[in-house]
């Protein structure tokens, strides 16, 4: 009764429009009151100490580095310098978005800021090209998703948090997986452009051009290599990664790009403050949601049910994305990660999975979420950018969606997708 109250309510409060973080809350806070003895203050403290986390302070330095290389030149860069390795195929743009999405995700660690920045450069540039504004807005939002599995990525330092698993190797496994979907989506691109009548420019370009790009491009190039470097080789923690990105944006952004000045340092603290303020809201209460789950043995009860269904590794993972996948249409995926990160990987422990590859498989699930209404944040972020409507990006979503598919079916069931750099790093 306790799990169906918790779940229960919540499941409502979120069916009624309740924000998120206020829905996690009150439902817990429910069945406490309801169904034990435990003082209501308990909701509170571990709201607080759930947030009082060293490497949980990286999520606003990384926030804060993404939204000032989104203003200060880096994702123009970005795009000019794929722009030229990629613009003469058939279907170049496109491939172009999905491949600018992939360098900013090494930047920003967001998908709805990988959205954003690529989405307001890339959706006019192809409709003015010919491409269909819908496709151009759905390529643009699934190709986001990139932005939290391609390192750094928020919730897999979330993930690391709340399970105790390295976040260093969740950063180096992210990087087969994210470079996947990638090349799914830019597949997908191909066949799409074929078919519609998408032309690249025809004209390669020459040494000397991709050069000056590449010259232009190579401070923007070197961010996720400075950043991801440092962790790696043992210099800084992620957390300390994470203001480096900081400082470096800012030294490109003021004194090399010369973008950056003061309204786009204030507008990206500004945009910075109001992101993480939701995102620590929803930290808080989703850590003591999580924190009742685990005093009332519940993810051991719910991964022993689990376990019974069926015997057959296979299947047992099948049922565990199908379910991922439909919750990622509902949650969002920092508080989808904190309540079942410690249900669901006893489970998968159990089948003989690495903790490492469960979180990025968990963490592509609730990505793919991203483009999946009705919670679909990605879409949303599109539609803004590209001012259209929903029903213009979804008769192309469900190509992405299959493509973003066939890449998780690659992490989930094969461990060397995930496995290989972290053990080859060692």
């Amino acid at each position: 009764m306790e799990a169906l109250m918790l779940f229960g309510s919540f499941i409502l409060f979120i069916t009624i429009g309740v924000p998120i973080g206020f829905a996690i809350g009150i439902s817990t806070l429910c069945t406490l009151a309801l169904y034990t003895n435990i003082p209501l203050v308990m909701v509170a403290q571990n709201a607080i100490a759930g947030c009082d986390s060293f490497p949980l302070m990286a999520i606003p330095f990384f926030i804060l580095a993404g939204n000032l290389m989104s203003t200060g030149g880096v994702a123009k860069r970005l795009l000019e310098f794929a722009s030229m390795l990629f613009g003469a195929i058939t279907g170049g743009l496109a491939m172009v978005t999905t491949v600018s999405c992939m360098f900013f995700a090494a930047i920003s660690g967001s998908a709805m800021a990988t959205t954003s920045a690529i989405g307001s450069f890339m959706i006019p540039a192809m409709k003015e090209k010919g491409y269909d504004k819908g496709f151009s807005a759905a390529l643009a939002a699934a190709a986001g998703t990139i932005g939290v599995i391609i390192p750094p990525s928020i919730p897999l330092v979330i993930y690391g948090v709340v399970t105790g698993t390295s976040i260093s190797d969740l950063f180096i496994a992210g990087l087969i997986p994210g470079i996947l979907m990638g090349l799914m989506l830019i597949i997908t691109c191909y066949f799409l452009s074929k078919k519609n009548g998408y032309k690249g420019t025809g004209e390669w370009p020459t040494v000397r051009q991709v050069w000056k790009s590449f010259k232009s491009a190579i401070w923007a190039l070197l961010a996720p290599v400075v950043v991801l470097g440092g962790i790696y080789s043992g210099v800084f923690t992620p957390t300390e990664a994470a203001v480096i990105a900081v400082f470096y944006s800012l030294i490109i952004g003021v004194f090399v790009y010369k973008e950056l000045d003061r309204k786009g340092i204030y507008k990206a603290l500004y945009d910075t403050v109001i992101i993480n303020g939701v995102t620590t809201f929803m930290v808080g209460f989703s850590m003591a949601f999580a924190s009742y789950l685990s005093l009332q043995q519940l993810p051991a009860a719910i991964a022993s049910t689990l376990l019974s269904i069926t015997s057959n590794p296979i299947l047992l993972l099948l049922i565990i994305n199908l379910f991922l996948l439909v919750l990622g249409c509902l949650i969002d995926n920092i508080p989808a990660t904190i309540i079942l990160s410690p249900i669901l990987l006893p489970v998968v422990t159990a089948l003989g999975m690495s903790p490492v590859t469960f979180g990025i498989m968990l963490t592509m699930n609730l990505a793919i979420g991203f483009i999946t209404p009705p919670y679909g944040i990605n879409l949303f972020v599109a539609m803004a950018v590209g001012n259209l409507k929903m029903g213009e990006m979804l008769k192309y979503i469900g190509w992405f969606f299959g493509a973003l598919i066939i890449a998780l079916g690659f992490t989930a069931y094969l461990p060397t997708t995930t496995m290989f750099l972290v053990n080859a790093l060692k």
